[in-house]
């Protein structure tokens, strides 16, 4: 069997993928988690303090409880491994979401980079790649900067 995507489709919020094994949905909350991810894995690993910001994130995004956000942020990187070429699929669910679901999406990308105290600037790129395959504007970027730097200044 394989893991190969055969077709896919959206189906309002869902993105719908067969491949040979069977047919598997996504939604924005798949998203969001394999997002997180990405830019996390840009420096070359993901640091513990950047899981537990996601957990925390999805946790709170969510309001999912912590086995449940595991579970979610697991399965997306297992897909995500299993099936490199769903990344850019998962972009069609982008347009689906609201102008503030993207700069909380951003936000939330922001938070899991410093999450180590160190901001890298591979992480920077890994995250302006991911915010431009996702096709969120640099309006909406800078606006989930603007709120970073609001909620973490001194002041």
């Amino acid at each position: 069997m394989s893991n190969d995507i055969i077709n896919s489709r959206l189906e309002g919020t869902r993105l719908i993928v067969e491949t040979a094994e069977g047919v598997e949905e996504y939604d924005s909350k798949f998203l969001v988690a394999a997002l997180l991810i990405y830019v996390a894995r840009g420096s070359g690993q993901i640091e513990p303090e950047e899981s537990a910001q996601i957990i925390e994130l999805i946790e709170e995004r969510f309001h999912m409880q912590g086995a449940e956000s595991l579970e979610l942020i697991t399965r997306a990187m297992t897909e995500m491994i299993e099936k490199p070429e769903l990344g850019p699929l998962l972009t069609d669910l982008v347009p689906t979401l609201s102008d503030t679901d993207k700069e909380d999406m951003a936000l939330m990308a922001l938070k899991v980079i410093a999450a180590d105290g160190r901001r890298e600037f591979a992480e920077m790129e890994q995250f302006n790649r991911a915010m431009e395959a996702a096709g969120i504007s640099p309006e909406i970027v800078h606006k989930a900067f603007d709120r970073y730097f609001a909620e973490t200044m001194p002041g």
